[in-house]
């Protein structure tokens, strides 16, 4: 008999999970897609579930909760701001999300929270910052990641590259 393989770093994990806010609302689930294939230890999956995956056989299934500070971390009310509609050329609406980039050409996600006269209400937190996450997680398989794909950092496919 050959141990189970464990979740650590430098693995590849395939799990399968339900992620659920404080209230039990749905935020994302791998039911009915693809379970998620993450590399062990290179920070592809937020902080708290890493930990709490740390160490648990193959086949494994848990539930997890995870405080902001291991999620997404706290809402920063500095990324809430209002610009004004004339900044916009084209209509804006609550919930939509926008896409700005900065001299470096950095990339920030901004939701728009509210829309009035005054103007248009961002907020460039994480949707889920500030939320307590619970994960509810099977382990499906954990394998020792290849030299190719730990020189890479990421998770390679059947077709040896990852899209």
């Amino acid at each position: 008999m050959t141990e189970p393989a464990i979740v650590g770093p430098d693995h590849v994990v395939s799990i399968e999970y339900r992620l659920t806010d404080d209230q039990g609302n749905l935020i994302d689930t791998s039911d009915g897609g693809e379970p998620l294939v993450f590399l062990y230890g290179h920070g592809q999956i937020i902080p708290g579930l890493e930990k709490a995956l740390e160490g648990k056989p193959e086949g494994h299934k848990g539930h997890v909760v995870i405080p902001p500070a291991d999620g997404y971390g706290e809402s920063d009310p500095e990324l809430i701001f209002t610009e004004p509609k004339s900044t916009f050329e084209f209509e804006v609406e609550v919930g939509q999300m926008l896409e700005a980039s900065d001299e470096e050409g950095e990339t920030y996600e901004y939701q728009v929270i509210g829309v009035d006269d005054e103007g248009i209400k961002l907020d460039g937190n994480h949707p889920l910052a500030g939320k307590t996450l619970t994960f509810d997680v099977t382990v499906l398989s954990v394998r020792p990641a290849s030299p190719t794909e730990l020189s890479h950092g990421h998770v390679h496919g059947d077709d040896g590259h990852h899209h």
